[in-house]
């Protein structure tokens, strides 16, 4: 197990694909090898992005998204086919990059976290951890992010304190046991297959 504790402060800011707004890149994989680190080359991402106004989301094809508000309250995603509920913090919603939709904001601005992955190369999941006890972790790169505030989590039988929108970077070659101990945090968890 490989862990390290990302701060915000060295988190890179970069505008959306469609240029609607700005992201900050909390981690990334790219394939290896490719001399450029941009959308064609990316395997997976965990971003978070602040969404003041509403507007078309970028088109990203081959990508799989999962999205969550963790600041504010109100999300709705619309799309010619369904609408994504987000009215509530805290609740992910799988789309694809394909898909056309525009947001809506019934409350006001919102902060989201999004974790992205190219299609056939990595399987992601999305949760928030809010009530203290121990979950099952796979083999895989996990990410826990201090979303409200400062937490604390075990790792196995280590024990870490994560502050506000810091993340702890968890790479397991073993399944593992995670535990959350104090606070709120947003867990995203990716495993490569192809």
């Amino acid at each position: 197990m490989k862990t390290t504790l990302l701060h915000p402060e060295n988190y890179t800011r970069s505008p959306w694909k469609n240029g609607g707004g700005i992201f900050t890149d909390i981690a990334d994989a790219h394939r290896a090898g490719s001399p450029v680190k941009d959308w064609d080359s990316l395997l997976w991402r965990f971003a978070s992005t602040p969404i003041v106004s509403p507007g078309p989301f970028s088109y990203m094809p081959g990508i799989d998204r999962l999205q969550m508000v963790v600041g504010g309250r109100g999300l709705v995603l619309k799309s010619p086919a369904q609408e994504f509920d987000e009215r509530e913090p805290f609740t992910t919603v799988r789309f694809t990059g394909e898909m056309e939709i525009v947001t809506a904001l019934e409350a006001g601005p919102v902060e989201v976290v999004n974790l992205m992955a190219r299609r056939g190369a990595a399987e992601i999941a999305l949760e928030a951890l809010r009530e203290p006890g121990q979950r099952p972790l796979a083999a895989g790169t996990h990410l826990v992010y201090a979303a409200r505030g400062d937490c604390q989590i075990r790792l196995g039988s280590e024990d870490f304190a994560i502050p506000r929108e810091g993340t702890l970077k968890a790479e397991l070659t073993e399944p593992s046991k995670l535990a959350l101990v104090a606070g709120l945090a947003v867990l995203a968890s990716i495993r490569i297959v192809g």
